[in-house]
């Protein structure tokens, strides 16, 4: 698969065949995209993360400890909505889409939707700073150190050393 701003077909030979042009790849359950955006796979990430959360309400109850109900949304919310992270593209408005719905999170969790409550004083209610996007950002850290220490085909992409194999 190319990924680039402009769609554009690629012949790739191996072994004197062809390389099917894709528009997407499934990598690891998430969905890599030519476009290089990453923002469907948000959305849909997004939506697996509202029903999760709506089918373990009961469980960010008032009447467990606020400690307990933010290590369950760690635990049940934040590694599905951050899984495959490591290859998304993150542009300004994703950031802004990923971090509001981190804020929807807390809402959730300690704030009736009838009240009218603005998001510094969610946070200290709940007793958290934003730090969705510095979770995504040392993900993505990680797995690049990872895939640079190997000697692999995808190090070789990456450093733009795929014409000497």
């Amino acid at each position: 698969m190319a990924i680039s701003r402009q769609p554009s077909l690629i012949q790739i030979m191996v072994y004197q065949k062809q390389l099917e042009n894709v528009e997407y790849v499934n990598y690891l359950g998430s969905k890599i995209i030519n476009d290089a955006r990453g923002t469907r796979e948000m959305k849909s990430r997004s939506t697996m993360v509202k029903a999760a959360f709506r089918k373990k309400r009961s469980l960010f109850d008032i009447k467990f400890h606020l400690n307990l109900r933010k290590e369950l949304v760690k635990c049940y919310i934040w590694s599905r909505a951050l899984y495959g992270v490591e290859n998304w593209t993150l542009r300004k408005v994703n950031q802004k889409y990923v971090e509001s719905h981190e804020m929807q999170c807390w809402r959730n969790m300690k704030i009736r939707w009838t009240d009218h409550v603005r998001n510094e004083e969610v946070l200290q209610r709940v007793k958290k700073e934003r730090n969705i996007l510095q979770i995504m950002k040392r993900r993505k850290a990680t797995w690049i150190g990872h895939i640079l220490r190997r000697n692999c085909l995808l190090k070789h992409v990456i450093e733009g050393n795929i014409r000497e194999l």
